[in-house]
């Protein structure tokens, strides 16, 4: 809560509420009984209110309690697990209104139905335990959330950018040099910025820069490449010009203090990928990319040169400008990475516009289908290779198809892991329309999974595991069918 008197008056109103549902009185019952007006009880009741010490006599003596009993900040049983909540700093840190959710909203459909709500959060937790979600993971999952309800693309922030660009006069274009940036950066924001050893205070090289806020000093690792040194000054410029205070201060992500600061973090994140990549030009080449006839990775490839020579900050610029300027809705973005001498693949990035697609991160250490062209691309990679492909993605137990196009290249900030990132379309009706390549003879159909253990693909070549999970649902199943041909034998035999 945002203070100790909002959480005050929360418990009273939950309280208040509990009280009089006990009793199976309406608002308007306690009105009558008590001689306050309606309104007035609820807003008490949304905790926008707290009551005068003659108000809360009046009311303990109508519900027959104690005004003890009414001011004390103890909840009932049923509304015990609710007090972490309310003490946290839950509802301070995660902006409901991003949703559309009226915290006092919330709080009253916790107590109407706070047993049901109780089990449900619970269940909650449970579910977040087993599967080690904590603090960290639970905001970036909100984060994701956000993103994808508006489609990841956030107009003002868009605007601001071309405005900064008209008002300094950028020629934005991959050629944009670094050194524009910081003169922006020290004659405009006052800043400091030097290159910096990191590796001789201990620091792992996957550390890029060191923002000290109380001398306004950028440090920035001395082994960054030019795409990467560009990105970390636009999202510098972006942070002061859309006047983020509370941020991170480290790049790559070391640790967070609050929702705020992961929030913050995007929307600068996001300015420095309008800034660098230009909606319009990108916008342009991509439909004239998607109009070709056949499908040559070459194309995608200088697609992506035209803009950057960072793939990953072309695709997903990408996820900002497919559904909100070229209509195409239903799309997911995944980035992967196989560490050096590991088979291991993991997802680091993902996003899903319009609805939850079929493929997605799992938590649970199940193998990602072998068969991916993303995954394919990062065991097919040799050293120091950028290599970029697509296949149509045909997932039979969900009877869906994607066309998906990747690219692979080792990550230049680590230890020899290498990076997959992926870019999937669903094919419907609207976006066969869209892409002139679909029925390209260069691009193959291939049947893929999920995970190894939920897929039903027979004889998989590249299987990593069983599929225990969908051979559980099948028994699951085949044990209906039992027991409905029981239960009809039954019906016949008693006839």
């Amino acid at each position: 809560m945002n203070s100790e008197s909002d959480y005050i008056k929360t418990v009273f109103g939950l309280k208040l509420k509990q009280l009089r549902q006990k009793k199976n009185w309406s608002l308007q019952d306690l009105a009558v009984k008590t001689g306050l007006s309606k309104s007035y009880l609820n807003e008490i009741e949304n905790g926008k209110k707290y009551p005068k010490h003659d108000k809360i006599i009046l009311l303990s003596e109508s519900l027959n309690c104690t005004f003890d009993e009414l001011v004390s900040t103890k909840l009932d049983k049923s509304l015990a697990p609710f007090n972490e909540i309310l003490q946290s700093d839950f509802f301070k840190e995660v902006p409901l209104d991003l949703f559309g959710i009226n915290k006092n909203n919330l709080i009253s459909i916790i107590s109407d139905a706070p047993k049901k709500v109780t089990a449900f959060i619970n269940a909650l937790i449970e579910i977040s335990q087993n599967y080690n979600l904590g603090k960290e993971r639970f905001y970036f999952a909100v984060l994701r959330s956000f993103q994808e309800l508006y489609d990841n693309y956030f107009p003002e922030i868009e605007e601001k950018a071309k405005e900064f660009i008209r008002q300094n006069g950028l020629d934005i274009s991959k050629d944009l040099r670094a050194s524009v940036l910081e003169n922006i950066l020290t004659e405009k924001f006052n800043y400091s910025i030097r290159s910096e050893d990191f590796v001789q205070f201990g620091a792992l090289d996957n550390l890029r820069s060191l923002f000290i806020p109380e001398q306004k000093l950028l440090l920035l690792n001395e082994k960054l490449e030019k795409d990467q040194r560009t990105f970390i000054l636009a999202k510098e410029i972006g942070f002061n010009v859309l006047e983020l205070k509370v941020r991170p201060n480290t790049y790559s992500w070391l640790d967070f203090g609050s929702f705020e600061e992961i929030l913050n973090n995007f929307y600068a994140s996001y300015f420095a990928g309008a800034l660098l990549i230009s909606k319009e030009k990108t916008v342009e080449k991509t439909t004239e990319f998607l109009l070709q006839h056949t499908w040559e990775p070459k194309s995608f490839e200088e697609l992506i040169e035209n803009f950057t020579d960072s793939p990953e900050t072309f695709y997903y610029r990408l996820t900002n400008l497919l559904s909100s300027e070229l209509g195409i809705k239903d799309l997911f973005y995944l980035c992967l990475v196989k560490k050096k001498d590991s088979d291991k693949i993991q997802i680091l990035k993902e996003l899903h516009l319009n609805h939850q697609q079929a493929p997605h991160a799992n938590a649970t250490n199940e193998h990602y289908c072998r068969r991916w062209i993303a995954v394919k691309n990062l065991h097919h990679l040799k050293e120091n290779e950028t290599l970029t492909d697509a296949q149509i993605s045909h997932y039979k137990d969900q009877g869906v198809s994607y066309l998906v196009i990747s690219t692979s290249q080792r990550n230049p900030f680590s230890d020899g892991s290498n990076r997959s990132y992926c870019l999937g379309i669903l094919l419907n009706t609207q976006t066969i329309k869209k892409i002139g390549f679909v029925k390209s003879p260069t691009l193959k159909t291939i049947n893929v999974g999920v995970t190894c253990e939920s897929c039903s693909i027979p004889d998989c070549e590249v299987r990593q595991a069983p599929p225990v999970r969908l051979e559980k649902e099948y028994f699951n199943l085949s044990m209906k069918n039992a027991i409905e041909k029981i239960r009809k034998q039954v019906i016949i035999d008693n006839e």
